[in-house]
Formats: C-alpha cells, structure tokens, sequence
C-alpha cells in the first residue's frame, strides 16, 4: 500500500505535459504523414517568407545555426546557404519519420554542412556551447516541458549566442486551443528560464511574431 501511494504521489509530481493538445495528432503515423504533408506543402515560400526570416537571424558565413523542431527540414536550405560551408546546421526533431524525410532533403540538395539530431520532449540534444542561434519556427508551442527544453538550449549556445522564437499569434495559429501562449507570455515564460528579450517583431503581421533572446 505503501508503494502504490508513492507511486501515485510521484506521478502528481511530475511536470504537466503542457502542449498535449497541440501534439494530438502526432501520436500516430498516419497523423504524422498529414503534418509532415502540410510542412511540405509546394506554397509554402509563399506563405512563410524564409528568405525574410533568415534575414533577421542575422547569422553569417562559419556561423553554427540549430533548427529545434526542424520537421521535415523544411528550412534546412535556407540556413545552409546562410552559414555556407565553413558553417553547420544542426535540424533537430523528436520524430524518426519526420527525419527521415529531411534526410531525403538533404541528400536530394546536397547540403553538406547539415546534420540531423534525434532529440526527445525534453531536450534536443545539442552540443554545450556550440551554437551560435537557435531557431524554433513554428514549433514552441509543441514543447511540453519548455522548462527543460530552455535549459538545454541555453547550455547549446555559444556566449552571446541568440535563441529565436518564431510562432503563430494565439488567434491565428491553426484552431481553438492549438496555440497555449500569446506572443507576451511566451516571451514572459522565456525570460523567467534565463534568458533576455532583445527585440520583438512581427514576421507575418496579425499571423506570426519573432522574439530573438540572449542566455542571461
């Protein structure tokens, strides 16, 4: 009775997996593949302006850029060319399939300077002190335990490396419930981890914003 009842205490103890709806539908395959669809969708330039977006990053050439949440490797391209071949992507995921598609993007491109990581819910397993930015598109509000996913990142970068959120506005992300913060608290949320807000903008005015922050 002893070891049921602290089991159960144990259980109530542990952090609350907060972005379980926005994480409904990749618990199976077949979700996965409907996601996976819709990171690859042939309009998506169109909609998401990487171009514009790896402009703000301002990374340069040599540069060590993470792509947390990377998907199907989607920017992948984009920050390859930005850091050229003196410099390194690291495309993290948490889904094997989702991986294994961005590995096909980057044999079919040719990008030499990526490397994929199998992350998992808590930490996406970059090296310490390596980075110099960390980019999260799309991708926080799928975090279920941001506390120690913020932990991890700040101990990947670099001094004065930069951590960039990118991520819809709460009454524009993709239905009721999906999105668990608005642009302020999430910013509020980051900084209480360690980290300093240096500038806040919009990417896709009314749709999504950008917060770029320094590890205190």
């Amino acid at each position: 009775m002893k070891i049921f009842l602290s089991l159960i205490l144990a259980a109530a103890l542990l952090p609350a997996q907060v972005a379980d709806k926005a994480n409904s539908g990749y618990k199976t395959k077949e979700g996965r593949d409907r996601v996976a669809n819709s990171l690859d969708a042939p309009n998506r330039d169109a909609t998401e302006h990487p171009e514009d977006l790896v402009a703000h990053l301002s990374l340069s050439q040599g540069m060590t850029v993470a792509d947390v949440g990377t998907g199907t490797g989607y920017m992948l391209p984009f920050l390859s060319k930005a850091v050229g071949s003196a410099g390194k992507v690291l495309g993290e995921d948490i889904q094997t399939d989702f991986l294994d598609r961005a590995k096909a993007k980057i044999d079919a491109d040719k990008l030499t300077n990526v490397e994929l990581v199998l992350g998992t819910d808590r930490t996406p397993k970059l090296p310490d002190a390596a980075v110099n930015v960390v980019l999260i598109l799309d991708a926080y509000h799928h975090f279920d335990y941001p506390a120690e996913m913020l932990s991890a990142i700040r101990r990947s970068l670099k001094p004065g490396g930069h951590l960039v959120i990118v991520d819809y506005y709460k009454n524009a992300g993709p239905g009721p419930g999906h999105i668990r913060l608005d642009r302020d608290d999430v910013a509020k949320e980051i900084q209480s981890n360690g980290f300093h807000l240096l500038s806040n903008r919009d990417h896709l005015p009314n749709v999504q914003y950008m917060l770029t922050f320094e590890a205190r």
